[in-house]
């Protein structure tokens, strides 16, 4: 995907976020109105690893199309600044979704899996390791049973070559595997960690092992003999989601 000079096709129509070094806008494309999210990056402001962060974010995304990835519509490059225009979302995110429900039902929380689990498929396949997924980087399209959900915020992405490991602990503590808390290295594995941790989350309304920082998360992981289920919730799930909760939520990734 070549960059595309004509960035202006779209016209911002309000900020949603700022930064030191980007600043995100809602837009419009002037012929069709259709609407999109500008993330605008002054390159002058970020050092080596984010630039590295940010060239692989762009890499990735404009090498797949996927209905659970966010899609990159358009970008321009020069040397002063970085433009990536995504599709936009109307449905927020599914942290905000978990909020307004308190919790979601199983057979929607199964609907929800089964669509993460399609994209990030996907982003294994091409031996990425998204290394910060949690509701907050999940994004809904759409409403009711027609929700369609997406990964997005690919900017801690990394390229794994298949048998080897990365050691940088990153990502959201409520949400990072416990061999990245302990500083290990790790593989793509760490990413469904992650995937259990969301799926305990929308069961519940709040993610299986909390602290102040990683090292209570840590704590609380290593003392815990079994997932925190409530007992009510428990009673109501059906075995197979006990199970595959408690599947990715494996202290040892190896099972």
């Amino acid at each position: 995907m070549e960059p595309v000079v004509m960035i202006d096709e779209y016209k911002a129509k309000s900020k949603l976020s700022e930064s030191l070094t980007s600043t995100v806008w809602l837009a419009n494309h002037r012929l069709t109105g259709e609407e999109a999210v500008m993330k605008c990056f002054d390159l002058s402001k970020l050092n080596r690893n984010l630039r590295n962060c940010l060239n692989n974010e762009l890499e990735f995304l404009s090498s797949v199309h996927h209905p659970n990835i966010i899609r990159l519509l358009q970008f321009f490059q020069d040397e002063d600044f970085l433009v990536m225009v995504l599709e936009y979302c109307d449905g927020g995110t599914l942290s905000s979704y978990i909020q307004r429900h308190g919790r979601v039902e199983e057979d929607v929380a199964k609907r929800f899996m089964k669509q993460i689990g399609a994209g990030l498929e996907i982003i294994h396949d091409n031996h990425i390791i998204h290394r910060d997924l949690k509701p907050e980087n999940i994004l809904l399209v759409g409403s009711g049973d027609e929700l369609v959900l997406k990964i997005a915020d690919f900017s801690l992405a990394r390229k794994l070559v298949p048998g080897k490991y990365l050691e940088t602990v990153c990502g959201s503590p409520f949400y990072m595997a416990p061999e990245v808390l302990q500083f290990q290295r790790y593989n793509e594995k760490a990413d469904m960690w992650s995937v259990g941790a969301i799926l305990f989350e929308m069961l519940h309304g709040y993610p299986p092992f909390r602290g102040n920082n990683n090292v209570q998360v840590l704590r609380n992981i290593r003392s815990s003999t079994s997932l925190p289920f409530s007992r009510l919730i428990l009673q109501q799930l059906h075995p197979d989601c006990i199970d595959v909760c408690s599947r990715l939520l494996s202290i040892n990734p190896g099972t």
